[in-house]
C-alpha cells in the first residue's frame, strides 16, 4: 500500500513538473506587453490624496468654512 502511494505521488510530481515547464516555454514565446503602456507626454491619473492642487483647494475650503466665508462659485441662499 505504501509503495502505491509513493508511486502515485511520484507520477503526480512528474506531471506537475512537465506542466510547469510547458507553461514557462509557452509564456516565453508570447510577446510581452510593455511595463508602462502610456505615451511619455500623457498625464497619468492621480488619486485625490496624491494631487497637490486638490489638497491645496481642500485646505482653502476648510479654512474658509472655519472663518464662515462662502466658497467661490457658491452664492448664499436668502431663503434659508
Amino acid at each position: 500500500m505504501g509503495k502505491a502511494v509513493l508511486l502515485v505521488a511520484l507520477i503526480a510530481l512528474v506531471i506537475y513538473a512537465l506542466l510547469r515547464l510547458w507553461e514557462k516555454r509557452k509564456a516565453a514565446r508570447l510577446p510581452r506587453r510593455p511595463q508602462h503602456p502610456q505615451a511619455p507626454g500623457q498625464r497619468r491619473v492621480i488619486a485625490p490624496d496624491d494631487d497637490a492642487d486638490f489638497l491645496r483647494d481642500l485646505e482653502r475650503k476648510r479654512r474658509r468654512e472655519k472663518r464662515g466665508e462662502q466658497p467661490k462659485g457658491q452664492q448664499s441662499d436668502p431663503d434659508s
